[in-house]
């Protein structure tokens, strides 16, 4: 097990279990927590055991927000201690989420208890988020008078609808769990026990039955595309997937076994196998 400040990391049976890990303080979310979050998912990224990742909290919260030990100046030098070229703050939260959105493993995400603020934001990237009963939940950015952060406004309408996004927002009150799940927040609701089990089987049938280079490649290209203008940027990334994976080992030990009624053994590895579907991605008018 690695060793954090303010995170806990293990992996077990291919899936990597990260707890943010300040129960006293709720999981506030620091620039400690932060790194440290990024670290981790780097380590998922390079680890080719791990095939999927779950991310939870310690004690009775999942995180309550940003630290707010600073009081009135929590905010006053923007969102974390890192500069852009032009001499502005880059926001701590998005460099987190820009990071999971890059993992090239699964992020299943147990929400525990409390999600506020950035506890909630940071959750927005996750594949799959699954919560406690006992979870409440709060875009409350504009009752502190900021605004939604950790690219929230490019993820949130994406997930549930820019008229829920909206409403959430403008209001920044904290809302049940029942209220996630119908406004497509979250997929299902646990009682707290059996939360961390339920993530884990999520996990455990992705790695035990699916090619992880066909996972992560999946995982790219549905993100990717929920920005693309037109259809026809899938198809060229399909197209281009289709080939590679068509050729690969993976495909024929995923055919051979399902032939012959035995369970796979897929060779390929992401850590050297994950091919590049999107050549020229920032160009428009890529071929």
């Amino acid at each position: 097990m690695a060793e954090y400040e303010q995170i806990l990391f293990d992996v077990e049976d291919h899936i990597a279990t990260i707890t943010l890990n300040r129960p006293d303080k709720l999981n506030a979310f620091t620039g400690t927590m932060m790194n440290e979050i990024i670290d981790a998912f780097d380590r998922t990224d390079a680890d080719d055991d791990v095939r999927a990742v779950i991310v939870t909290g310690a004690g009775r919260a999942f995180c309550a927000g940003a630290d707010l030990s600073a009081r009135g100046d929590t905010f006053s030098r923007g969102g974390s201690d890192v500069q852009t070229d032009a001499g502005v703050p880059r926001d701590g939260g998005g460099m987190t989420t820009l990071r999971m959105f890059d993992s090239k493993k699964p992020v299943i995400g147990a929400i525990n208890g409390a999600a506020v603020g950035v506890g909630v934001t940071m959750t927005l990237p996750m594949d799959i988020r699954i919560a406690s009963n006992a979870a409440r939940f709060g875009f409350v950015f504009a009752r502190r008078g900021i605004v939604p952060e950790a690219a929230s406004s490019w993820f949130l309408p994406r997930l549930v609808g820019i008229s829920q996004a909206l409403e959430w927002s403008y209001s920044g009150r904290v809302f049940e769990a029942d209220e996630a799940l119908q406004g497509g927040l979250v997929r299902s609701l646990h009682a707290p026990d059996e939360l961390l089990p339920a993530a884990r089987e999520i996990a455990a049938d992705i790695a035990q039955h699916s090619a992880p280079v066909s996972v992560s490649l999946t995982r790219q290209m549905m993100w990717r595309m929920l920005g693309a203008p037109h259809p026809m940027h899938a198809h060229r990334a399909d197209s281009r997937a289709i080939l590679e994976r068509g050729r690969s080992a993976d495909a024929k030990e995923g055919v051979e076994s399902f032939l012959d009624k035995r369970a796979a053994v897929y060779p390929d590895r992401v850590s050297d196998g994950l091919p590049d579907v999107f050549p020229g991605w920032e160009d428009p008018a890529f071929e």
